[in-house]
């Protein structure tokens, strides 16, 4: 009787143990599956659910379980009970952060330092529209407030500098982020670029427009997400890290 019980206490250690792995596996393959194409995004944020819902239910479980453990002195089923608890707290701890990223900022993924008269895309178009990504109508109704109260500091950066300089400089401050720079057009005073995470491989369009005015010139740049509806607040952080780049931070 007390092999059976301690053959139960162990596989029930073990499957803690297990069911972590395999939420900590669900979330590395969405992410994974979802950068290389074999799913879309929505595939990815699934397995993404499944991995939390996972971790929760072994931490609940597994608090249980490690309480149980120690009153009974059980050295061995501790070991596995707490290498279950370590991974779906670090899984939790996650979906936590970005849930707090998700809530703090509004639920928008078109930015632009000119809320009336947005840098306009051209070579990107095609690559968006083959992937079926968000439009690109900026609304200035539903957006621009939003924006400007989220994000007061998005605003056009004045230069001295001529508007064929910006240009130049424009193109080599993202590429120095790691952006692919996807056309450089000094007549048309723009450039464009894309932007690829690294956690899913989710692609963010940015846009730079270069206009003479007088000796110097004025920059506005422009980042919208391909997909998804909130952007976590990473095309405004996006366009501070480029005007800082341009400015010379």
């Amino acid at each position: 009787m007390n092999d059976q019980v301690h053959i139960v206490r162990k596989w029930w250690a073990s499957a803690l143990m297990i069911g972590a792995v395999v939420g900590l596996a669900s979330l590395l393959v969405g992410a994974l599956g979802t950068k290389t194409g074999i799913w879309g995004f929505e595939g990815g944020f699934m397995l993404l659910a499944v991995g939390t819902v996972l971790a929760a239910v072994v931490f609940f479980l597994g608090v249980i379980a490690y309480v149980y453990s120690w009153t009974k002195k059980l050295p061995a089923e501790r070991g596995a009970v707490l290498v279950g608890l370590i991974i779906s707290v670090a899984i939790l701890g996650l979906m936590f952060s970005q849930f707090r990223a998700a809530t703090s900022v509004p639920s928008i993924h078109n930015i632009s330092t000119d809320t009336e008269n947005p840098p306009q895309f051209d070579k990107i178009i095609p690559l968006r529209e083959a992937q079926g990504a968000n439009p690109l109508q900026y609304d200035t109704a539903t957006l621009a407030d939003a924006q400007r109260k989220a994000y007061p500091q998005v605003q056009p950066l004045i230069s001295n500098q001529s508007a064929q300089e910006m240009i130049a400089r424009a193109a080599n401050v993202m590429q120095g982020m790691g952006l692919e720079v996807v056309d450089i057009n000094p007549a048309a005073g723009r450039v464009e670029a894309t932007d690829t995470t690294f956690w899913f491989g989710f692609k963010d369009d940015v846009v730079v427009r270069v206009q003479s005015e007088g000796a110097g010139s004025v920059v506005d740049v422009r980042s919208v997400s391909r997909v998804g509806q909130s952007d976590l607040g990473e095309n405004a952080e996006r366009i501070r890290e480029i005007l800082a780049g341009l400015r010379g931070d």
